[in-house]
């Protein structure tokens, strides 16, 4: 694992990956995972008056606004963790962080089902 920012949502979105390939090397070939979607999250924040999404170590430290957001697969949240670390921020701020986040986790799901491929438990 190698990251320069965001390492919680590196290690959920790496950890799903893991779990997949450990549940497949553990159940016969025929046999459904149990698992009803795919997790992954990324960061996202206001640097500079501007949304950032994957903040790296020197973005995050002078980032106004720091948020870490965690969804599945099929755009359900499983957290959202915010901070105003120098200033507050508005509902549409957040609005559009929330966005740029679901933009990316897509992305990240499709890197999730083109790195387990035949593997991937969902159609």
């Amino acid at each position: 694992m190698e990251a320069d920012g965001g390492t919680r949502t590196l290690s959920v979105t790496g950890a799903w990956i893991a779990l997949v390939d450990g549940l497949r090397g553990e159940l016969p070939p025929e046999a459904s995972l149990p698992l009803r979607d795919s997790v992954a999250g990324i960061s996202v924040g206001i640097v500079d008056g501007r949304t950032v999404m994957d903040l790296d170590y020197a973005e995050d430290a002078i980032a106004t606004v720091d948020m870490n957001v965690v969804m599945t697969g099929s755009g359900q949240f499983v957290e959202v963790q915010g901070t105003g670390e120098e200033a507050t921020f508005s509902e549409e701020q957040l609005a559009g962080l929330v966005k740029v986040a679901r933009g990316g986790i897509g992305e990240l799901t499709e890197l999730q089902r083109k790195a387990l491929g035949e593997s991937w438990p969902f159609g």
